[in-house]
């Protein structure tokens, strides 16, 4: 658990998985994967087998052991919903954010029917916690399917990762949709963002009502390009924080 991130829409991350599988193009690139993988066959590291998937139990109360209030990114190193996770872990992890309700936590997966069926079981006969955000990855207009999904999901606060943009998305519905973040990719071979993609998903959200935050353009490196679109940062979050009070 880093308590402090350099990611601008969280404070801290979380990560009781690690490791994951590819599944879209916007995996091809991946991030965590590039982590992982340099600490691949040294003994004792937290990656000594790279980005295999990895449950670790050991981390389930970490979240439990902060008093004080942060957003936290459940999995910034993997997917909660990803097929080989078992579901009474998926529970084990629900259970402690359900009780650590002084933090606010995201969940972020491109698994989102398999969430979508979770959740709907988990939440079947009462209210889902406010505190607790669902959220997929959408990558272009291919990845459209994710939102239908979530929308279809009991969540307290629903949100879409528009990042890495490698493609426009397109009109999109985003009825029971909280939130959205977008922004480019960074790091080696890295996929340039069109503008018009990023003003095409900001007008969207302004059309439809729904809070917008852009992260960045990307480059070789995550802040190469910067973080304003037309000439201003755009930084807004839901308007439900109530978690917090």
């Amino acid at each position: 658990m880093a308590d402090g991130s350099s990611i601008e829409w969280t404070d801290a991350t979380w990560n009781p998985v690690t490791g994951c599988t590819k599944i879209t193009a916007g995996c091809d690139n991946c991030y965590a994967e590039r982590f992982a993988e340099r600490w691949r066959g040294i003994p004792g590291h937290p990656f000594e087998f790279g980005f295999d998937l990895t449950l670790r139990p050991d981390r389930l109360d970490q979240p439990l052991r902060w008093k004080r209030s942060r957003m936290i990114f459940v999995n910034s190193m993997s997917d909660l919903f990803h097929k080989e996770v078992p579901f009474p872990f998926v529970d084990s992890v629900f259970n402690t954010m359900e009780e650590a309700h002084w933090h606010v936590f995201q969940v972020l997966t491109k698994r989102s029917s398999r969430m979508r069926d979770y959740l709907q079981r988990r939440y079947a006969d009462r209210q889902p916690p406010k505190h607790i955000w669902l959220g997929v990855s959408v990558e272009d207009a291919r990845g459209a399917t994710r939102i239908k999904h979530l929308s279809e999901a009991p969540a307290g606060i629903r949100f879409l990762s528009v990042e890495p943009l490698i493609g426009p998305v397109g009109p999109v519905d985003l009825s029971g949709i909280h939130w959205v973040i977008a922004g480019g990719e960074s790091g080696p071979g890295a996929r340039i963002l069109n503008i018009e993609w990023a003003r095409q998903i900001r007008d969207e959200c302004a059309r439809q009502g729904v809070a917008f935050f852009f992260k960045q353009w990307g480059g070789i490196r995550p802040k190469s390009g910067g973080r304003e679109l037309d000439g201003r940062e755009w930084n807004e979050f839901p308007s439900n924080m109530t978690a917090f009070g």
